[in-house]
């Protein structure tokens, strides 16, 4: 998965700046397809790959989270 990735980053960086060096009819679409392909393609599977052994709930701010953030902020004016 994770050079999966780095092709598709490549070849949608790759797109976008022959895109913009070549004087092509076509150099437009080519810089298009880079985007699309970050965005559509790239991103989602970057986010999958970097998420998907990670609970979500341990982002949140629920309120046990808001009371060890309090606890380690209280520990750091200690010091």
């Amino acid at each position: 998965m994770k050079y999966l990735i780095i092709i598709l980053t490549l070849l949608a960086l790759g797109s976008i700046f022959s895109g913009l060096i070549l004087d092509v009819p076509y150099a437009q679409k080519l810089i298009g397809f880079g985007v699309l392909g970050l965005f559509i393609l790239v991103f989602p599977l970057f986010s999958y790959y970097r998420w998907k052994d990670k609970d979500p709930k341990d982002y949140m701010l629920t309120k046990e989270n808001l009371a060890k953030m309090r606890e380690r902020e209280g520990d750091d004016r200690k010091i």
